[in-house]
C-alpha cells in the first residue's frame, strides 16, 4: 500500500542519517555511554539489585533446586519454612472452577481495592503514604517495605527513632502474629490504637491470619471494633493465600475509609490488578456461606489444631520448646540450646547444618528477632510434617545437644 511504501522510505532514510542525540554536561558521548555515565539502573534499581538475598530466599532457592517428592524424589528438601496451608486442599479442589470468561468482580462496596496479592496492596499503600526517608513501626517480622522500617524490640521506641532523625509514618500490626502465631486481646488492640493516634500515626492492620485461629480464643479483628481513634488513619488488609490456602490465587484486598488514600491507591492499582475470572471464582466461593461456616472453617481449624499438636509433640521429644501460639500456620520454636554459642553465627550454622540435611526452617534472624536461637516452623503442609517427624533428621539434632552445651545454655540462660 501507499502507506506502507512511505513508511519504508522513511525507514531507510533514516538507517542512513547519523541520528542527533543532544550532548549534556559529563556524559560523553550519547551513542556509546560509559556505565558510569549512563547506567541502566536508576540509584535505587541499583541499590535493590546489589542486596544480598536474604535468608529466607537463600533457604528457598536450595528448595526449590531439590524439593521434595514422596514418590519422585523421597530424599529431597521437607520444606518447614514456607507459611503455606495444604491440609484443606481437598475441600478447596471441589469448590473452585475458573470460567475464563466470567467478569463478576469482587469488589461490591467503594472502601475496598482489591489487588494481586498481599505484598502488591502493602508496597501501594507504604508509596501513597511515605516519602523516601519516612519509616514504619513494627514487631520483628518479615515484611517487605518500599521505605525504611523500624523493628519494634523491648529495647526500642517511638522516642529513639524521633531522636535519631527517623520521621515513623505508620504502626504495623500483624494479627494473628507472625512469626510468633498469638493474638492480640482486644485491650491490648485497642491501646496499639490508642498509641497510634497520639502521634498521628497511620495504622496498618493485617490479618491475613485471621481465619486461621485454631485455640479456643477470641480473636478481635480491627473491623470489629465499634469505634477506631483515628478511623480516616486505620487501614486494614487481608487476602486469600493463608486461610483458603490459595498461595498461586495471588487477590489481596485493602479496606480504608480515607478517600484520599483510596483514591491514590486506586491510581497505582492498575498496574497490581486481579484477574476478572480469578475474581469471579472467589465472588462466587464467597457466596456458599453455609459450606464455609458449617464444613470449611471447622474442617480447617480441627486439622490446624491437630498438624500444630503433632509438631509440637515432635519437638518436645527432642528438647525443644515452642512459644505457646493460637494462630497462623506455624510455631516460634526454641533451639537455643542447640547453639554452640548464644550468637546469630551460631543460629546461622546450626540453620545450615539442617538444611545439609535437607531441612528448610526459618532461622529467628530473618525475622529481626533480637535474641539467637529461635526458629519458625510450618506445620500446616501435613505430608511433609509426618516425613520430618519420622526422619533421621530429629535423631541427628538429638545426638548434637551435648552436656557441655546445656550447661552453657544453663549458665547464660538460668531462668
Amino acid at each position: 500500500s501507499g502507506q506502507g511504501k512511505a513508511a519504508l522510505s522513511l525507514l531507510q532514510l533514516l538507517g542512513r542519517r547519523e541520528p542527533r542525540f543532544p550532548r549534556r554536561p559529563g556524559c560523553g558521548d550519547p551513542r556509546s555511554p560509559s556505565p558510569e555515565d549512563d547506567p541502566a539502573l536508576s540509584g535505587r534499581g541499583a541499590r535493590i539489585a546489589g542486596a544480598a538475598p536474604g535468608l529466607l530466599d537463600e533457604g528457598f532457592a536450595l528448595y526449590l533446586a531439590d524439593p521434595f517428592d514422596r514418590e519422585r524424589n523421597p530424599e529431597g528438601v521437607l520444606n518447614l519454612g514456607t507459611s503455606e496451608n495444604t491440609l484443606c486442599f481437598d475441600l478447596i479442589e471441589e469448590r473452585v472452577r475458573v470460567d475464563i470468561f466470567a467478569k463478576e468482580s469482587l469488589v461490591h462496596f467503594f472502601q475496598i481495592t482489591v489487588m494481586n496479592g498481599c505484598c502488591a496492596v502493602f508496597a501501594t499503600l507504604s508509596t501513597v503514604l511515605c516519602d523516601p526517608g519516612f519509616a514504619h513501626l513494627l514487631h520483628p517480622t518479615y515484611t517487605l517495605v518500599w521505605c525504611h522500617w523500624c523493628p519494634v524490640t523491648p529495647k526500642t521506641s517511638y522516642w529513639f527513632f524521633f531522636f535519631q532523625g527517623i520521621r515513623v509514618r505508620a504502626l504495623i500490626l500483624i494479627n494473628p502474629h507472625n512469626p510468633l502465631g498469638d493474638i492480640y486481646p482486644a485491650q491490648l488492640l485497642k491501646e496499639c490504637l490508642d498509641f497510634a493516634h497520639r502521634y498521628e500515626l497511620h495504622v496498618i492492620m493485617d490479618e491475613i491470619y485471621m481465619l486461621s485461629v485454631y485455640d479456643d480464643i477470641t480473636f478481635t479483628s480491627v473491623l470489629s471494633l465499634e469505634s477506631l481513634p483515628d478511623p480516616e488513619r486505620t487501614h486494614f488488609m487481608w487476602g486469600f493465600s493463608k486461610d483458603f490456602g490459595m498461595c498461586g490465587i495471588r487477590v489481596g484486598v485493602l479496606h480504608t475509609t480515607n478517600h484520599e488514600i483510596q483514591k491514590a491507591v486506586n491510581q497505582l492499582a492498575v498496574f497490581h490488578s486481579c484477574p476478572g475470572p480469578v475474581q469471579h471464582v472467589l465472588s462466587q466461593f464467597l457466596k456458599d456461606r453455609d459450606w464455609m461456616d458449617n464444613v470449611f472453617f471447622p474442617t480447617n481449624k480441627k486439622r490446624l489444631k491437630e498438624a500444630q499438636k503433632l509438631l509440637v509433640d515432635g519437638l518436645a521429644d527432642i528438647g525443644v520448646p515452642v512459644l505457646k501460639s493460637s494462630g497462623g500456620l506455624y510455631v516460634w520454636a526454641d533451639f537455643r540450646k542447640f547453639l554452640k554459642s548464644q550468637t546469630f553465627e551460631a543460629e546461622l550454622e546450626l540453620w545450615q547444618k539442617l538444611l545439609d540435611k535437607k531441612l528448610l526452617i526459618s532461622p529467628g534472624k530473618a525475622f529481626c528477632c533480637y535474641e539467637p536461637g529461635w526458629f519458625r516452623l510450618v506445620f500446616s503442609n501435613s505430608l511433609e510434617l509426618r516425613c520430618f517427624l519420622l526422619s533421621q533428621v530429629l535423631r541427628d539434632l538429638k545426638k548434637c545437644y551435648t552436656p557441655m552445651m546445656l550447661s552453657q545454655f544453663q549458665t547464660t540462660h538460668p531462668h
